[in-house]
This record gives C-alpha cells, sequence and structure tokens, in this order.
C-alpha cells in the first residue's frame, strides 16, 4: 500500500474510532438517564436530568464535528496526484512530511514521521497552494518544498 494510502486510512480510522466512541457515551448518557428517571425523585430528578441533557449536547456537538472530519475525507481520493498542495496532497519538506487532509497529528510508518494537517491549520494555510522548490517562511523556519505527491 502507497504512504498516500496508509495515510488516509490512518485518517478513516481516526474519524470511525472517534464517532464509534461518541455515539458509546451517548448510549451510556441516555442509559443514565433513563436509569435516573426511575430511581429518584423530585428535585435530585430534575437536576439529573439536566446535567444527562447536558451531556448528550456535548457528545451531540462532538459527534458533528467528527462527522464534519469524515466529510473532509470524503472528498478527495488518496490516488489523486498533484502538482499544486491542497487537500489530500502529501507535501515533503526539508522539515517534514506533512499531508493536508485532517487535523490527527504525527504518524509513524515504517521509521518515518509524518504529520496529518488541516489545511486550514497555519502551516496548512502557509503550505497550501505551493509547488515544488517553492518555499515558505513558517515559526522562523524556512521550508523548502522538496516534493508533492
Amino acid at each position: 500500500m502507497e504512504v498516500k494510502e496508509r495515510l488516509f486510512k490512518s485518517c478513516q480510522d481516526y474519524v470511525l474510532e472517534r464517532i464509534d466512541y461518541i455515539k458509546k457515551a451517548m448510549e451510556a448518557a441516555q442509559a443514565a438517564a433513563n436509569e435516573e428517571g426511575k430511581s429518584s425523585a423530585g428535585d435530585k430528578y430534575e437536576t439529573g436530568r439536566a446535567m444527562m441533557q447536558l451531556e448528550r449536547d456535548k457528545n451531540a456537538g462532538q459527534l458533528a464535528e467528527a462527522m464534519k472530519l469524515q466529510q473532509v475525507l470524503s472528498q478527495f481520493s488518496p490516488q489523486q496526484k498533484f502538482t499544486k498542495s491542497g487537500l489530500g496532497a502529501l507535501v515533503e519538506t526539508n522539515q517534514g512530511k506533512y499531508y493536508l487532509s485532517i487535523s490527527i497529528g504525527k504518524i509513524v510508518f515504517d521509521g518515518n514521521e509524518y504529520f496529518a494537517i488541516s489545511p486550514g491549520s497555519p502551516i496548512g494555510v502557509k503550505l497550501s497552494n505551493l509547488e515544488k522548490g517553492d518555499s515558505i517562511n513558517f515559526n522562523n523556519k524556512v521550508y523548502e518544498i522538496l516534493a508533492i505527491s
């Protein structure tokens, strides 16, 4: 499997694991709310229900964010080739290798480090729409574009 395909799969796996975790947390919160209703009375019951509602709302927000990440991944293919950097590109610089996709951080394959970053992140914005041989200055470091795939 090509490096970009492995990076893409790592991003997909991250999002799917996050969605699964959030859905389980939502189910647990719902079960707790149901139990709270059975075993409590009065103000304690109302407080418990309000807390469970806050938990469900928080989980719903996290699920919406995870679904947005999944949507971003659906916008490109790891087989796509690039001459200019953009969403889905692997940008190799003298300072590191950056996969413009979603922000999940460092991924290591076969001893090589890659950074999955959002094109909307500060470094992602700087690395977007560049060609091999271009350079940028970010955090007082010069990043020279060595390859884009």
